[in-house]
């Protein structure tokens, strides 16, 4: 089944408030988590990869390969993961028909994980991952939901347009539990035990 022109959106853009230092430059793998996180979108066969940037975006530059992303940079990154959403849609294709949003700081998705959601979601709007222990990211959408996700705020703004979409999100199992997101040092130490050697 073609899936038509897909763009894949990594959201990096935090200011890593709770761990006190830039997450996207922590040691993971070979690289950093945003090198893995990027690898592993890379590894997705996206049509377009773009990757949203803001707290300590010089650094990161500097010290992420961004080869064949398209970076946009979020100046106003402290109004959470919806001003970064808003922020990318501007860098959007044209005949982008699926956007697929990835988290920056959650190595454990796999691109098995994205191909299964994109399989998955049919003909569907809208589409999550259905793990284990419940809906996660990465997340679906078509380009006719993109009007709402401009308009989003905050946060959680995401999944408050998914709660209300209701019956109308498609989940697709994927498996497993949802995988950890790092937010503290006890986050990323549990993230970098459970890593494939």
């Amino acid at each position: 089944m073609s899936r038509g022109f897909t763009t894949g959106l990594v959201l990096a853009a935090g200011g890593s408030k709770r761990l006190g230092q830039p997450k996207q430059l922590l040691r993971y793998g070979s690289g950093t988590l945003l090198d893995h996180v990027l690898g592993t979108a890379r590894s997705c066969g996206f049509d377009q990869l773009i990757c949203v940037i803001g707290g300590s975006a010089p650094e990161i530059v500097t010290a992420v390969d961004l080869n064949g992303v398209t970076v946009v940079e979020n100046d106003y990154f402290g109004g959470g993961c919806s001003s970064s959403i808003a922020a990318a849609l501007t860098a959007v294709d044209a005949r982008c028909e699926v956007l697929v949003l990835m988290l920056g700081d959650q190595p454990g998705v796999s691109g098995t994980t994205v191909a299964k959601l994109l399989d998955g979601r049919g003909d569907s709007a809208l589409a999550a991952c259905a793990y284990d222990d419940g809906r996660g990211h990465p997340l679906a959408f078509a380009r006719s939901t993109f009007e709402q996700l401009a308009s989003l705020h905050g946060d959680k703004g995401v999944w408050k347009l998914l709660d209300r979409a209701g019956d109308q999100v498609a989940d697709v199992p994927v498996g497993g539990a949802i995988p950890r997101d790092i937010d503290t040092w006890e986050d990323y130490e549990a993230v970098v035990a459970d890593a494939p050697a």
